[in-house]
Protein backbone atom coordinates (compact mmCIF):
# COMPACT_ATOMS: atom_id res chain seq x y z
CA UNK A 1 0.00 0.00 0.00
CA UNK A 2 1.36 3.46 -0.93
CA UNK A 3 1.09 5.87 1.84
CA UNK A 4 1.57 10.09 0.60
CA UNK A 5 3.57 11.62 3.79
CA UNK A 6 2.38 14.71 5.43
CA UNK A 7 4.98 16.69 3.80
CA UNK A 8 4.96 15.92 0.35
CA UNK A 9 1.27 16.51 0.63
CA UNK A 10 2.66 20.13 2.00
CA UNK A 11 4.99 19.99 -0.82
CA UNK A 12 2.55 19.22 -3.52
CA UNK A 13 0.02 22.46 -2.67
CA UNK A 14 3.82 24.63 -2.54
CA UNK A 15 3.51 23.98 -6.20
CA UNK A 16 0.07 24.49 -6.55
CA UNK A 17 0.67 27.96 -5.29
CA UNK A 18 3.67 28.54 -7.81
CA UNK A 19 0.94 28.28 -11.12
CA UNK A 20 -0.42 31.40 -12.62
CA UNK A 21 -2.73 33.84 -10.98
CA UNK A 22 -4.68 33.37 -14.62
CA UNK A 23 -4.95 29.67 -14.30
CA UNK A 24 -6.02 29.83 -10.69
CA UNK A 25 -9.99 29.62 -10.05
CA UNK A 26 -12.08 30.39 -6.84
CA UNK A 27 -15.21 29.02 -6.16
CA UNK A 28 -17.74 31.85 -4.03
CA UNK A 29 -20.55 31.43 -2.13
CA UNK A 30 -22.98 34.04 -3.98
CA UNK A 31 -23.89 35.26 -0.56
CA UNK A 32 -20.43 36.79 -0.44
CA UNK A 33 -20.59 40.28 -0.84
CA UNK A 34 -18.40 41.75 -3.61
CA UNK A 35 -17.02 38.43 -4.09
CA UNK A 36 -15.93 39.57 -7.59
CA UNK A 37 -15.06 43.02 -6.98
CA UNK A 38 -12.31 41.52 -4.01
CA UNK A 39 -10.89 38.06 -5.55
CA UNK A 40 -10.90 38.57 -9.08
CA UNK A 41 -6.93 39.55 -9.70
CA UNK A 42 -6.41 36.43 -8.08
CA UNK A 43 -8.21 34.30 -10.58
CA UNK A 44 -11.05 33.40 -12.13
CA UNK A 45 -14.23 33.81 -9.54
CA UNK A 46 -16.95 31.54 -10.19
CA UNK A 47 -20.55 32.63 -7.48
CA UNK A 48 -23.10 30.42 -6.97
CA UNK A 49 -25.41 29.39 -3.67
CA UNK A 50 -23.31 28.17 -1.11
CA UNK A 51 -25.92 24.96 -0.83
CA UNK A 52 -24.98 24.27 -4.90
CA UNK A 53 -21.47 23.59 -4.70
CA UNK A 54 -20.43 20.13 -5.10
CA UNK A 55 -17.96 18.48 -5.59
CA UNK A 56 -18.07 18.41 -9.33
CA UNK A 57 -18.26 22.01 -9.75
CA UNK A 58 -14.94 22.49 -7.41
CA UNK A 59 -13.06 19.61 -9.41
CA UNK A 60 -11.12 22.74 -11.14
CA UNK A 61 -10.62 24.93 -8.77
CA UNK A 62 -8.42 25.74 -6.59
CA UNK A 63 -9.92 27.56 -3.56
CA UNK A 64 -13.18 27.36 -2.28
CA UNK A 65 -14.94 30.42 -0.47
CA UNK A 66 -17.71 30.07 1.61
CA UNK A 67 -20.23 30.80 4.15
CA UNK A 68 -22.51 28.82 6.40
CA UNK A 69 -24.46 26.71 4.02
CA UNK A 70 -21.92 24.36 2.41
CA UNK A 71 -20.60 21.10 4.50
CA UNK A 72 -17.06 21.30 4.01
CA UNK A 73 -15.86 17.70 4.05
CA UNK A 74 -14.34 14.53 2.45
CA UNK A 75 -17.36 14.55 0.44
CA UNK A 76 -17.94 17.57 -1.17
CA UNK A 77 -13.73 17.59 -1.58
CA UNK A 78 -12.35 14.47 -2.53
CA UNK A 79 -10.89 14.43 -5.98
CA UNK A 80 -10.85 17.88 -6.25
CA UNK A 81 -7.60 20.12 -6.96
CA UNK A 82 -8.46 22.74 -3.60
CA UNK A 83 -6.05 23.62 -1.67
CA UNK A 84 -7.50 26.74 0.21
CA UNK A 85 -10.54 27.05 1.89
CA UNK A 86 -11.95 30.19 3.64
CA UNK A 87 -14.84 30.99 5.32
CA UNK A 88 -16.62 33.91 5.97
CA UNK A 89 -18.95 33.54 8.88
CA UNK A 90 -17.18 32.33 12.32
CA UNK A 91 -18.93 29.38 12.91
CA UNK A 92 -17.15 25.86 12.83
CA UNK A 93 -19.96 22.94 12.42
CA UNK A 94 -20.44 23.37 8.95
CA UNK A 95 -16.35 22.78 8.68
CA UNK A 96 -14.39 19.21 8.79
CA UNK A 97 -11.58 20.74 9.72
CA UNK A 98 -9.48 17.30 10.81
CA UNK A 99 -10.05 16.59 7.15
CA UNK A 100 -9.12 19.46 5.30
CA UNK A 101 -5.70 19.15 7.96
CA UNK A 102 -5.33 15.61 6.91
CA UNK A 103 -5.02 16.52 3.25
CA UNK A 104 -3.28 19.57 3.79
CA UNK A 105 -5.80 22.14 2.77
CA UNK A 106 -5.24 25.00 4.39
CA UNK A 107 -8.30 26.73 6.30
CA UNK A 108 -9.24 29.87 7.72
CA UNK A 109 -12.36 31.60 9.18
CA UNK A 110 -12.97 35.13 9.86
CA UNK A 111 -12.95 34.53 13.44
CA UNK A 112 -14.62 37.49 15.11
CA UNK A 113 -15.99 39.04 11.76
CA UNK A 114 -19.64 39.71 12.87
CA UNK A 115 -19.28 39.60 16.44
CA UNK A 116 -20.10 43.80 16.64
CA UNK A 117 -23.15 42.99 14.42
CA UNK A 118 -24.74 40.14 16.64
CA UNK A 119 -24.02 42.70 19.85
CA UNK A 120 -25.54 45.09 18.88
CA UNK A 121 -28.51 43.01 17.24
CA UNK A 122 -28.91 41.88 21.56
CA UNK A 123 -29.16 45.52 22.72
CA UNK A 124 -31.39 46.64 19.89
CA UNK A 125 -33.96 43.76 20.41
CA UNK A 126 -33.35 44.56 24.34
CA UNK A 127 -34.19 47.81 23.79
CA UNK A 128 -37.70 47.42 21.82
CA UNK A 129 -38.31 44.62 24.95
CA UNK A 130 -37.97 47.48 27.14
CA UNK A 131 -40.40 50.06 25.36
CA UNK A 132 -42.58 46.82 24.32
CA UNK A 133 -42.91 45.72 28.09
CA UNK A 134 -42.65 48.69 29.66
CA UNK A 135 -39.71 48.23 32.19
CA UNK A 136 -36.02 49.90 32.30
CA UNK A 137 -33.17 48.10 31.48
CA UNK A 138 -31.18 49.48 34.39
CA UNK A 139 -32.91 47.85 36.72
CA UNK A 140 -32.83 44.74 35.26
CA UNK A 141 -29.47 41.98 35.05
CA UNK A 142 -28.15 40.28 31.61
CA UNK A 143 -27.28 37.18 31.64
CA UNK A 144 -24.38 36.64 29.11
CA UNK A 145 -23.46 32.79 28.65
CA UNK A 146 -19.67 33.05 26.50
CA UNK A 147 -17.83 35.81 27.13
CA UNK A 148 -15.63 35.59 23.49
CA UNK A 149 -15.80 37.51 20.70
CA UNK A 150 -19.20 38.53 20.84
CA UNK A 151 -20.17 38.08 24.53
CA UNK A 152 -17.09 40.29 25.03
CA UNK A 153 -18.68 43.39 23.06
CA UNK A 154 -22.11 42.53 24.23
CA UNK A 155 -20.75 43.38 27.96
CA UNK A 156 -19.29 46.15 26.96
CA UNK A 157 -21.65 47.77 24.90
CA UNK A 158 -24.28 47.07 28.09
CA UNK A 159 -21.80 48.38 30.61
CA UNK A 160 -22.01 51.77 28.64
CA UNK A 161 -25.60 51.87 29.12
CA UNK A 162 -25.52 50.99 32.81
CA UNK A 163 -27.05 47.82 32.47
CA UNK A 164 -26.22 45.39 34.95
CA UNK A 165 -24.27 41.84 33.75
CA UNK A 166 -23.29 38.66 35.11
CA UNK A 167 -21.00 36.43 32.77
CA UNK A 168 -20.48 32.95 32.43
CA UNK A 169 -16.92 31.53 31.08
CA UNK A 170 -16.02 29.06 32.14
CA UNK A 171 -13.29 28.06 29.69
CA UNK A 172 -12.09 31.30 29.27
CA UNK A 173 -12.15 31.87 32.99
CA UNK A 174 -10.24 28.63 33.24
CA UNK A 175 -7.37 30.23 31.72
CA UNK A 176 -7.41 34.17 33.22
CA UNK A 177 -8.18 33.23 36.41
CA UNK A 178 -7.59 37.11 36.77
CA UNK A 179 -10.59 38.13 34.97
CA UNK A 180 -12.70 37.21 38.09
CA UNK A 181 -11.31 39.75 40.40
CA UNK A 182 -12.32 42.59 38.14
CA UNK A 183 -15.55 41.30 36.12
CA UNK A 184 -18.89 39.51 37.27
CA UNK A 185 -18.10 35.92 36.51
CA UNK A 186 -20.21 33.47 37.96
CA UNK A 187 -21.58 29.90 37.60
CA UNK A 188 -24.18 28.97 35.14
CA UNK A 189 -26.54 28.36 37.59
CA UNK A 190 -26.29 31.68 38.98
CA UNK A 191 -26.24 33.41 35.41
CA UNK A 192 -29.61 31.90 34.34
CA UNK A 193 -31.35 33.84 37.15
CA UNK A 194 -30.75 37.09 35.19
CA UNK A 195 -33.26 38.71 34.06
CA UNK A 196 -32.55 38.26 30.40
CA UNK A 197 -29.95 34.82 29.05
CA UNK A 198 -28.35 35.29 26.01
CA UNK A 199 -25.85 32.84 24.61
CA UNK A 200 -22.89 33.08 22.98
CA UNK A 201 -20.70 30.31 22.68
CA UNK A 202 -19.26 28.22 19.87
CA UNK A 203 -21.94 24.73 19.33
CA UNK A 204 -19.38 21.76 20.17
CA UNK A 205 -20.14 18.63 21.16
CA UNK A 206 -17.14 16.89 22.53
CA UNK A 207 -14.05 18.23 24.68
CA UNK A 208 -14.34 19.13 28.29
CA UNK A 209 -16.51 22.17 27.94
CA UNK A 210 -18.83 20.84 25.25
CA UNK A 211 -21.86 23.42 24.43
CA UNK A 212 -24.17 21.26 22.67
CA UNK A 213 -27.42 20.98 25.12
CA UNK A 214 -25.53 22.93 27.56
CA UNK A 215 -28.80 24.44 28.34
CA UNK A 216 -30.07 21.33 29.24
CA UNK A 217 -34.30 20.64 30.31
CA UNK A 218 -33.16 20.57 33.35
CA UNK A 219 -31.36 24.11 33.44
CA UNK A 220 -35.05 25.27 31.54
CA UNK A 221 -36.91 24.05 34.50
CA UNK A 222 -35.36 26.57 36.59
CA UNK A 223 -35.93 29.27 35.00
CA UNK A 224 -39.39 31.63 35.37
CA UNK A 225 -42.34 33.58 33.46
CA UNK A 226 -40.54 36.65 34.33
CA UNK A 227 -37.28 35.63 32.51
CA UNK A 228 -36.46 36.79 28.70
CA UNK A 229 -34.14 34.24 26.65
CA UNK A 230 -32.03 34.82 23.89
CA UNK A 231 -30.50 32.60 21.47
CA UNK A 232 -28.30 34.28 18.84
CA UNK A 233 -25.18 31.86 19.00
CA UNK A 234 -26.31 28.18 17.31
CA UNK A 235 -29.26 26.35 17.22
CA UNK A 236 -28.56 23.28 19.58
CA UNK A 237 -26.73 25.27 22.61
CA UNK A 238 -30.52 25.90 24.05
CA UNK A 239 -32.33 22.42 24.40
CA UNK A 240 -34.96 23.06 21.69
CA UNK A 241 -37.57 20.45 22.84
CA UNK A 242 -37.63 21.62 26.46
CA UNK A 243 -37.21 25.34 25.67
CA UNK A 244 -40.70 24.88 23.89
CA UNK A 245 -42.49 23.30 27.24
CA UNK A 246 -40.22 26.39 29.33
CA UNK A 247 -42.88 29.17 30.52
CA UNK A 248 -40.65 32.78 30.10
CA UNK A 249 -41.75 36.24 29.62
CA UNK A 250 -40.64 35.94 26.12
CA UNK A 251 -37.86 34.17 23.81
CA UNK A 252 -36.00 35.99 20.84
CA UNK A 253 -34.13 33.13 18.63
CA UNK A 254 -32.35 34.11 15.71
CA UNK A 255 -30.40 30.77 15.85
CA UNK A 256 -32.01 27.37 15.12
CA UNK A 257 -31.21 23.49 15.23
CA UNK A 258 -32.01 22.24 11.23
CA UNK A 259 -32.25 25.28 9.52
CA UNK A 260 -34.25 26.23 7.72
CA UNK A 261 -36.36 23.95 8.68
CA UNK A 262 -37.01 25.18 12.11
CA UNK A 263 -39.06 23.68 14.50
CA UNK A 264 -43.11 24.91 14.16
CA UNK A 265 -43.57 24.78 18.02
CA UNK A 266 -40.65 26.87 19.23
CA UNK A 267 -41.04 28.62 16.10
CA UNK A 268 -44.80 29.68 18.11
CA UNK A 269 -42.89 30.53 21.29
CA UNK A 270 -40.74 33.68 19.70
CA UNK A 271 -41.56 37.07 20.46
CA UNK A 272 -38.92 38.09 18.27
CA UNK A 273 -38.03 35.29 15.49
CA UNK A 274 -35.33 35.98 13.03
CA UNK A 275 -33.67 33.41 10.17
CA UNK A 276 -29.75 33.87 11.87
CA UNK A 277 -29.48 37.37 10.45
CA UNK A 278 -27.80 38.86 13.88
CA UNK A 279 -24.69 39.03 12.36
CA UNK A 280 -25.51 40.03 8.75
CA UNK A 281 -24.87 43.76 8.61
CA UNK A 282 -23.03 44.73 5.57
CA UNK A 283 -20.09 45.64 7.87
CA UNK A 284 -19.78 41.98 9.34
CA UNK A 285 -19.80 40.45 5.33
CA UNK A 286 -17.49 42.97 4.42
CA UNK A 287 -14.98 42.18 6.77
CA UNK A 288 -15.39 38.49 7.05
CA UNK A 289 -15.13 38.92 2.67
CA UNK A 290 -11.50 40.96 3.71
CA UNK A 291 -10.31 38.59 6.32
CA UNK A 292 -10.59 35.64 4.37
CA UNK A 293 -9.47 37.56 1.06
CA UNK A 294 -6.20 38.75 3.02
CA UNK A 295 -5.69 35.45 4.00
CA UNK A 296 -5.95 33.83 0.06
CA UNK A 297 -3.35 36.69 -0.59
CA UNK A 298 -0.87 35.30 1.91
CA UNK A 299 -0.94 32.00 1.26
CA UNK A 300 -0.92 32.28 -2.55
CA UNK A 301 1.95 35.42 -2.12
CA UNK A 302 0.19 37.76 -3.80
CA UNK A 303 0.16 41.64 -2.66
CA UNK A 304 -3.71 42.72 -1.23
CA UNK A 305 -5.60 45.10 -3.89
CA UNK A 306 -8.02 47.36 -1.78
CA UNK A 307 -9.27 49.17 -5.09
CA UNK A 308 -12.71 47.58 -4.13
CA UNK A 309 -13.33 49.62 -1.28
CA UNK A 310 -14.43 52.05 -4.01
CA UNK A 311 -17.38 49.56 -4.37
CA UNK A 312 -18.84 50.18 -1.14
CA UNK A 313 -22.19 52.39 -0.33
CA UNK A 314 -22.18 56.04 1.01
CA UNK A 315 -21.69 56.49 4.68
CA UNK A 316 -25.78 56.53 5.60
CA UNK A 317 -27.67 59.52 6.54
CA UNK A 318 -27.18 61.45 9.95
CA UNK A 319 -29.76 60.48 12.47
CA UNK A 320 -31.90 62.80 14.59
CA UNK A 321 -32.30 62.11 18.20
CA UNK A 322 -36.18 62.10 19.66
CA UNK A 323 -35.57 62.59 23.08
CA UNK A 324 -39.75 62.89 23.68
CA UNK A 325 -40.65 60.41 26.25
CA UNK A 326 -37.18 59.52 27.71
CA UNK A 327 -33.62 58.38 27.07
CA UNK A 328 -34.77 54.66 27.12
CA UNK A 329 -37.19 55.99 24.57
CA UNK A 330 -34.90 57.85 22.56
CA UNK A 331 -32.02 55.26 22.51
CA UNK A 332 -34.70 52.72 21.08
CA UNK A 333 -36.03 54.62 18.55
CA UNK A 334 -32.28 55.85 17.29
CA UNK A 335 -30.88 51.86 17.47
CA UNK A 336 -34.42 51.24 15.39
CA UNK A 337 -33.12 53.41 13.03
CA UNK A 338 -29.73 51.77 12.31
CA UNK A 339 -31.34 48.41 12.27
CA UNK A 340 -35.07 47.34 13.25
CA UNK A 341 -35.30 43.72 14.60
CA UNK A 342 -38.84 43.61 14.49
CA UNK A 343 -39.06 44.00 10.39
CA UNK A 344 -36.76 41.16 10.56
CA UNK A 345 -39.29 39.17 12.61
CA UNK A 346 -41.98 40.02 10.04
CA UNK A 347 -39.97 38.91 7.12
CA UNK A 348 -40.64 35.42 7.87
CA UNK A 349 -43.83 35.47 9.99
CA UNK A 350 -46.52 33.10 8.75
CA UNK A 351 -49.34 31.03 10.53
CA UNK A 352 -47.85 28.10 7.69
CA UNK A 353 -44.62 26.66 9.11
CA UNK A 354 -44.06 25.52 5.43
CA UNK A 355 -44.01 29.48 4.74
CA UNK A 356 -41.80 29.82 6.83
CA UNK A 357 -39.70 27.66 6.13
CA UNK A 358 -39.58 29.40 2.80
CA UNK A 359 -38.80 32.84 3.18
CA UNK A 360 -36.75 32.12 6.01
CA UNK A 361 -33.92 31.03 3.12
CA UNK A 362 -35.22 33.80 0.80
CA UNK A 363 -35.00 36.44 3.45
CA UNK A 364 -31.24 35.36 4.56
CA UNK A 365 -30.56 35.45 0.53
CA UNK A 366 -32.04 39.15 0.00
CA UNK A 367 -31.37 40.64 3.32
CA UNK A 368 -31.39 44.43 3.71
CA UNK A 369 -28.36 45.95 3.75
CA UNK A 370 -27.96 48.27 6.94
CA UNK A 371 -24.48 49.31 8.83
CA UNK A 372 -23.08 48.88 12.38
CA UNK A 373 -23.42 52.18 14.77
CA UNK A 374 -19.78 53.21 13.91
CA UNK A 375 -21.00 54.10 10.07
CA UNK A 376 -23.44 56.20 11.33
CA UNK A 377 -23.29 59.69 12.55
CA UNK A 378 -25.79 61.38 15.03
CA UNK A 379 -26.59 65.13 15.55
CA UNK A 380 -25.58 65.75 19.34
CA UNK A 381 -28.81 66.79 22.03
CA UNK A 382 -28.60 68.96 24.78
CA UNK A 383 -27.71 65.66 26.86
CA UNK A 384 -24.18 65.52 26.99
CA UNK A 385 -23.96 62.00 29.01
CA UNK A 386 -26.44 60.47 26.54
CA UNK A 387 -24.03 62.47 23.42
CA UNK A 388 -21.05 60.54 25.15
CA UNK A 389 -22.79 57.66 25.71
CA UNK A 390 -22.91 57.51 21.84
CA UNK A 391 -20.17 58.34 21.05
CA UNK A 392 -18.70 55.17 23.91
CA UNK A 393 -21.54 53.02 21.49
CA UNK A 394 -19.48 53.96 18.37
CA UNK A 395 -21.78 56.46 16.98
CA UNK A 396 -19.67 59.99 15.34
CA UNK A 397 -21.15 63.27 16.14
CA UNK A 398 -22.32 65.61 13.40
CA UNK A 399 -20.18 69.03 14.21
Amino acid sequence: MFVVAYSDILTQNRCKRQTMNSQKRIIIDDAVPYAKEIFSHLGDVITLPGRDINQSILKDANALIVRSRTQVNQALLEKTNIEFVGSTVVGLDHVDQAYLSAQGIHFYSAQGCNANSVAEFIITALFEAAETFDFHLTNKTLGIIGVGNVGSRLYDKAKKLGIKCLLNDPPKLEQNPELAEKHPYTSLEACLKADFITVHTPLTKTGKHATFNLISAQHLQTLTDKQIVINAARGGIINEQAWIKTKTFANIIDCWENEPYINEALYKTAWIATPHIAGHSLDAKVAGSSMVYEALCQYWNQPVNNQWHTALPAQPETLALNLVGGTQKGLNHLFNSTHNVLDDDKAIRANSIVTVHEKYEHYRRHFPIYREWHQHRFEPSSNIKLNEQLIALGFTPQP
